[in-house]
């Protein structure tokens, strides 16, 4: 259809004619009102805003005692590889109690430990580092 008769079907029925893809050949189109129009692309624009903010991976931290049984080890294994396949980051923290402390070499054993559980599909970001009474590791998916 032409210009002019597209206009003056936009001018009959009340709104405007809006060019929709300028770069095809011809150009799109299409006879609707200007607001309408806005409206929708900003309403569409924020749902897309909004997707992309859910996609963000979070950060989750699972703290695991020096003494936690085998059966509990797997479990907590098990709830950190499901939030690595949600994309999350999980930040794993080994907790010193007492005089512990003075064995770190058994945190960092069970740290290594997690990490072979865990699997080969992730990536450690940054070394393992002591905060206190806690040593914690910062994990991803590859």
């Amino acid at each position: 259809m032409s210009s002019r008769d597209a206009q003056l079907i936009a001018r009959q029925q009340g709104v405007d004619l809006v060019e929709i893809s300028a770069s095809a050949n011809p150009p799109v189109v299409k006879v609707i009102d200007w607001g309408k129009f806005q409206y929708q692309k900003m309403k569409e624009e924020a749902k897309n805003r909004k997707k992309a903010r859910e996609k963000q991976s979070e950060l989750k931290q699972m703290k695991i005692g020096l003494k936690i049984s085998e059966n509990d080890l797997s479990i907590k294994v098990r709830k950190m590889r499901g939030f690595l396949d949600d994309g999350d980051r999980v930040k794993i923290m080994i907790v010193f109690r007492g005089r512990e402390m003075a064995h770190k070499d058994l945190g960092t054993d069970l740290l290594d430990k997690v990490l072979a559980l865990i699997g080969d599909d992730i990536v450690v970001e940054g070394k393992a580092q002591f905060n206190g009474r806690n040593l914690s590791a910062q994990i991803r998916k590859k």
